[in-house]
């Protein structure tokens, strides 16, 4: 199970297996491309990062990673796929399940929430970008990146 240190000095435990952590998954993120390029957005506070969220009440974890990232990118996804699970190792611990999936349109002009909406980078983009959220800077998130790159190239998204 890869472990590595975010940041912020919190310890971070990720693994491709479902459910292998004690603690209940309420938080999401999404990592996904469209025409060739990551969708991300620009959170008002941290920067640019993929979009996520917690997961509200009545909602499954894939209903709430379609939500957030129309609600912060405008995109509309489908095929929507399992890759990964993390727990980040705070004064109070969580978890969160990152999905990928097919985006199948991007309205940029769609009503955002938290966020300053959409932004679009190029894998070769994103590693030059000097506005990128924290959580966006570690090795975790480079394992992740590479996960779902393969997976689009296997599927042909």
């Amino acid at each position: 199970m890869p472990t590595f240190t975010d940041l912020q000095g919190a310890d971070v435990h990720l693994t491709y297996g479902p459910n292998d952590f004690q603690i209940e998954a309420r938080h999401v993120l999404v990592i996904a491309r469209w025409k060739n390029r990551w969708v991300l957005t620009k959170h008002r506070v941290r920067g640019i990062e993929f979009p996520g969220g917690k997961v509200e009440e009545n909602e499954t974890l894939e209903e709430a990673a379609i939500r957030e990232m129309y609600e912060e990118t405008g995109a509309t996804l489908k095929n929507i796929q399992y890759v990964a699970e993390y727990v980040v190792h705070t004064k109070t611990p969580f978890c969160k399940v990152v999905f990928t999936g097919e985006v199948v349109a991007l309205d940029e002009e769609a009503e955002r929430y938290e966020t300053d909406g959409v932004v679009l980078l190029t894998t070769e983009q994103f590693i030059t970008c000097e506005h990128l959220s924290f959580h966006m800077k570690d090795s975790g998130m480079e394992q992740l990146m590479e996960w779902v790159r393969q997976y689009e190239e296997r599927y042909n998204y």
